[in-house]
């Protein structure tokens, strides 16, 4: 079972470099990771909430249409 969780571990950091990303977001800023910005307080338009910050802040993300 071990050996199979490393096995996806390595798939998951292949495929991380295959789409461009060289390595995996900071667990201190898990919200940049995500492409969002923290915010004391809620987000405000344009921005939605896509969870919390390190510090409490919520973490927003802004609204673009696709």
């Amino acid at each position: 079972m071990r050996i199979l969780y490393q096995l996806l571990v390595g798939l998951f950091l292949m495929l991380q470099g295959v789409a461009g990303q060289p390595h995996l977001p900071s667990p201190h800023q898990p919200c940049l990771g995500l492409n969002g910005r923290c915010f004391p307080g809620i987000c405000r338009h344009p921005y939605y909430w896509i969870g919390t910050c390190s510090n409490g802040f919520s973490c927003c993300r802004r609204y673009t249409e696709a």
